[in-house]
């Protein structure tokens, strides 16, 4: 019978892989507490009508990507694609958001069917970040500030850069990209199949072209800046204030839109050159418009998502993961003959009392002393705490250093922790 394995783009994160995961998700939830950032947990399944309806049916995620089902009532379901909607969702239905603020934040897997490649895959972990109930540019200018933090406390400073960019109103957005496509209709033939695609539906995503022709045509395109709305300018020019004050450097990216339709007025995107081909570890903007979109009253908002995969990728690939990030043990409890097995497990869990924050294994499953000692020297154990017949007799333990040439010693076991305290 055959083997079955992982579906194409879904990956196993194995024992060796968690602990970097770990320390990600451990720095970040750090860096959120600090700035009064709480944790909100929501479904990984939603109601295929709260993307449509926030993503925008005629986006490359609805139309391609969703991974929908019809459950046994004949509802419509999908795996979420992204985490915002189902933040509004949850907020707004548990009445979290009506003259209120809040700074919320999540993190798990998302679904998208595409291509997997390098740091991305079909099952994918973001962690995202959502604002609720402040109109003004501060909180956009937290945002980036709070991600800069995070990029030094991770090493990776000298690796991200900011662009950021507005993209106004959705009524500004409208005259312009009506022009825009005045503008890209005498130029159709030449455009790649995307942009042709998205020339009737999303037009403002054609700004984003990788295509060399179709980043010619934009050359002389109409600019989204001449379009802007006065609210949206001094938005834009009081946010760059800000961040020039907090010594954030950035580039205004004019080229610079988000994918999805619910966004409006600032936009960013945190980029690293550090995998070879440009790539994105962290974006978001405003999206002032979708509480009320999605049946809600008006409430500004603006948040962030960043994929786990890509920034540990980049950490992983600069060498930036602190070596005490492991799952090695540090002491390593072995158990002689039979009658040491009891007398053995009362003495890691001794350690265990006094020494919380060092891991000490215990062997299970017999074996002889050749055989125990191995499997302590793979668990990567400092020290084999060993313990046979005489040790029983005499109250002691033998403490065997494992990755130095100090020479084994005799403890005695109501000394035990403190002796590898201080040698820890």
């Amino acid at each position: 019978m055959a083997k079955i394995q992982a579906i194409r783009g879904m990956n196993d994160i194995l024992p060796d892989q968690t602990p970097v995961w770990q320390y990600v998700e451990s720095t970040v939830r750090q860096v959120l507490g600090q700035y009064g950032y709480q944790e909100i947990r929501m479904p990984v399944v939603e109601h295929t009508e709260l993307f449509k309806r926030s993503i925008g049916e005629v986006t490359d995620i609805v139309e391609k990507e969703m991974y929908t089902f019809d459950d046994r009532n004949g509802d419509s379901l999908t795996l979420r694609p992204e985490g915002t909607a189902g933040c509004v969702r949850a907020a707004e239905e548990h009445g979290l958001l009506f003259n209120q603020t809040r700074r919320l934040w999540y993190t798990g897997p998302m679904f998208r069917h595409e291509r997997p490649q390098k740091g991305r895959y079909r099952q994918f972990h973001q962690i995202g970040v959502e604002c609720f109930g402040m109109a003004g540019p501060d909180i956009d200018a937290e945002l980036l500030v709070l991600t800069a933090r995070l990029w030094k406390a991770f090493g990776l400073t000298e690796h991200a850069r900011l662009e950021i960019n507005s993209i106004g109103t959705s009524e500004s957005r409208k005259v312009y990209r009506e022009a825009l496509v005045r503008y890209l209709e005498q130029y159709k033939d030449q455009l790649d199949d995307d942009s042709k695609r998205r020339l009737g539906t999303n037009p403002l995503r054609i700004l984003d072209s990788k295509d060399p022709a179709t980043r010619e045509i934009l050359n002389g395109a109409p600019l989204l800046d001449d379009y802007l709305d006065d609210e949206s300018r001094v938005h834009f020019e009081q946010l760059k204030a800000l961040l020039d004050a907090a010594g954030v450097s950035y580039t205004v990216n004019p080229a610079l839109v988000r994918g999805l339709d619910y966004y409006g007025k600032t936009v960013f995107e945190w980029i690293t050159d550090s995998l070879g081909a440009q790539g994105t570890i962290c974006a978001g903007g405003r999206y002032d418009g979708l509480v009320q979109q999605l049946g809600g009253k008006p409430t500004d908002a603006v948040g962030f998502a960043m994929g786990l995969e890509r920034l540990i990728l980049l950490l992983e690939t600069l060498g930036l993961v602190p070596e005490q990030v492991n799952n090695n043990a540090d002491v390593y409890v072995t158990a002689m003959g039979e009658q040491a097995v009891a007398p053995a497990m009362a003495v890691a869990e001794c350690l265990r009392n006094e020494l919380p924050g060092v891991v000490v294994v215990s062997h299970c499953g017999g074996g002889s002393f050749k055989s125990q000692m191995k499997k302590a020297d793979r668990s990567n154990a400092r020290y084999a705490v060993i313990l046979g017949e005489n040790e029983i007799a005499s109250g002691t333990v033998a403490l065997k250093p494992l990755r130095n040439d100090d020479p084994q010693q005799e403890v005695n076991q109501s000394e035990l922790a403190s002796v590898l305290k201080g040698l820890l």
